[in-house]
């Protein structure tokens, strides 16, 4: 059964949903509220549950040529030097990895995907509500007004600032300044790790390889600056200068990365939020939200954009098994996804207190007490699959 399909917002979610509903026939268009769709962000990791999804869409080694492999991670106390996290996703018999990108890489590789698969984009368009299955548009310079359906499904993946979505969402109290730069040739760094140094949870500060810009052959990197949510003035107001030398004295080797950073505007400041729709769909099922405006959480675990794919997958796969059946499939959708989202945000709100506030004696919990712990088995391989987004099944009674 043909059905006709809106998808709101041409991000991670809904690119992956558009090119995934596409090829099962479906008519797709997807209405995006910038002029020309474009990434926002810096760095992501696609951990092997995401690229499951990416080999399920025939992009996955268009992806990987694009990405770096990243088989380790590596946490260090500033102070001390000693490890604080160790996490490699080379499990004894099992070798997998991160896949570490660029959104802007990322971005490319689904619109072209979406779009060999017959999907229309349609840029300009802002979306302001949806009701009975009808599209309306803001009018005047952000969108031509009116609006267009009504359409079978609706699926809402515009993000954390989702204007359909009723998700009323907790902000965390820190976030972290972002910034893309070219790999230095003096760093003694290995480009298959992600790299991180904390001092107490007041201070992160990372580096993270991601391949290579669309069009450029240039090794990249993401660089990360933890900071309060509201900080960022502050940052700005103290210069650049003063960041370097602090970010510099916490860990010598960030210098030639920071380095590069010769404007404040290089940097993108990414505030986080933790919330759940409980029901992440509405009006019969017509209206189905996906990603950031259904489920929200802390980035320490890396399974945002995964979680975005996950749910673009189980959509379509649930539209397939209910053979069009729009209410089912949203019930379908929901279930599969439900366990897998609720256990990492969970987990991922236990580990962002020890990673990211002013706790003084959590650091200490997770440098003295948990972090050896993780060392001893069997815990190793639950780490491994915690990273690597399966540690749950990721889409239920849809996996089969």
């Amino acid at each position: 059964m043909t059905l006709t399909i809106a998808i709101v917002g041409a991000g991670i979610g809904g690119l992956a949903a558009a090119a995934a509903l596409s090829g099962a026939g479906h008519r797709v268009v997807v209405f995006d509220r910038f002029d020309a769709p474009a990434p926002v962000g810096s760095g992501l990791v696609i951990q092997p549950v995401g690229q499951a999804v990416l080999d399920g869409l025939s992009v996955g080694d268009t992806a990987r040529r694009r990405g770096a492999k990243v088989h380790r991670m590596l946490g260090r106390d500033a102070d001390s030097g000693r490890r604080v996290l160790d996490v490699s996703y080379d499990a004894p018999g099992v070798p997998r990895y991160g896949l570490a990108m660029h959104r802007a890489a990322l971005f490319d590789v689904l619109h072209d995907a979406a779009t060999a698969a017959g999907a229309e984009i349609r840029p300009g368009h802002r979306v302001t509500a949806v009701e009975a299955g009808a599209v309306r548009f803001a009018a005047g310079p952000e969108g031509p007004g009116g609006q267009d359906g009504p359409f079978d499904l609706v699926v809402d993946a515009s993000g954390a600032g989702s204007v359909l979505s009723p998700m009323r969402a907790r902000a965390l109290s820190y976030g972290a300044l972002w910034a893309t730069v070219d790999w230095p040739d003096t760093t003694t760094l290995p480009y298959n790790e992600l790299r991180q140094v904390y001092r107490r949870a007041d201070r992160m500060l990372g580096v993270l390889p991601v391949g290579h810009l669309p069009g450029g052959e240039a090794r990249k990197c993401a660089i990360f600056w933890s900071l309060p949510a509201g900080a960022q003035d502050d940052w700005r107001a103290a210069g650049l200068q003063a960041w370097r030398a602090e970010a510099s004295a916490l860990w010598p080797e960030y210098a030639p990365f920071a380095a590069q950073i010769t404007d404040p505007a290089q940097m993108t400041m990414a505030r986080y939020s933790h919330g759940t729709l409980r029901r992440p769909w509405s009006d019969g099922g017509r209206l189905v939200h996906i990603g950031d405006a259904a489920h929200r959480a802390s980035p320490q675990l890396g399974q945002g954009a995964n979680m975005a794919l996950l749910d673009a997958w189980a959509l379509a796969r649930a539209l397939e098994r209910a053979q069009g059946d729009v209410a089912l499939a949203a019930r379908w959708y929901a279930q599969a996804r439900r366990w897998h989202v609720r256990g990492y945000q969970g987990m991922s709100r236990l580990f962002t207190s020890q990673y990211q506030s002013d706790s003084r004696v959590l650091p200490l919990l997770r440098d003295r007490v948990l972090f050896p712990l993780s060392q001893v088995s069997p815990l190793p391989g639950v780490l491994t699959r915690l990273v690597c987004g399966d540690l749950l099944p990721p889409l239920g009674s849809l996996s089969n």
